[in-house]
């Protein structure tokens, strides 16, 4: 079981190689979602965190198998969509149990999580406000990939000219390119922002995102 923070989202098997018939892979990845949680909540136990940590973790993941096998039910129309949403379901327990510890939040249409737009250019905004003495700034995801990002429709972030500089208070707009996308498409993505004093980077944190487009 792969630690939460360095999970990159993304299933490995070829279970949806196994089958086409969508309704039956939904039932398959709602059940694996329900499975793997109970590795999340493992790490929560192996944490031994205050209790209102605990609960607030807990809660976290509890909340994700819910909204994540709900999009599964009736958001995702193919056996591609239902990866996207499954991962992006497993990103955010990951997200969930490694905490929160800092003030962030990635919006499109004024809604974080789970929320919906139209095919074209799409602006997320990202916000951020660092701890005492510290700044922060726009992050990598995984060693030189700044961003994680799944979707039925070859969305991309606009990578020319990122706001990366740090920040006291980080309150900047991406552009998530889409225009590609038919209705009923899925993109999931995940911004990184870092923590950082003295040019050190002291905590790092996930925000993942999973948007309809209609």
């Amino acid at each position: 079981m792969a630690m939460p923070m360095d999970y990159d989202g993304m299933r490995t098997d070829d279970a949806s190689l196994r089958t086409d018939n969508v309704d039956d892979y939904k039932r398959t990845c709602i059940d694996f979602i329900e499975d793997i949680s109970h590795d999340y909540e493992a790490w929560v136990d192996y944490y031994k965190l205050p209790e209102d940590e605990d609960k607030r973790r807990r809660t976290g993941i509890c909340a994700t198998i819910t909204r994540t096998n709900d999009w599964i039910a009736k958001v995702a129309q193919s056996i591609k969509a239902i990866d996207v949403v499954m991962n992006d379901g497993i990103q955010k327990m990951a997200e969930a149990t490694a905490g929160k510890p800092l003030q962030i939040g990635v919006f499109v249409n004024h809604k974080s999580g789970y929320t919906e737009t139209s095919p074209g250019i799409i602006d997320v905004n990202v916000k951020g406000t660092a701890r005492e003495g510290r700044k922060m700034k726009l992050g990598f995801h995984f060693k030189d990939d700044r961003f994680r990002v799944e979707s039925t429709c070859n969305a991309h972030f606009a990578e020319d000219n990122l706001p990366t500089q740090e920040f006291e208070n980080l309150d900047i707009n991406l552009k998530l390119y889409a225009e590609n996308a038919k209705p009923r498409d899925v993109i999931s993505f995940t911004v990184t922002l870092s923590e950082i004093k003295n040019d050190v980077e002291f905590d790092r944190r996930g925000i993942s995102t999973i948007i309809h487009l209609v």
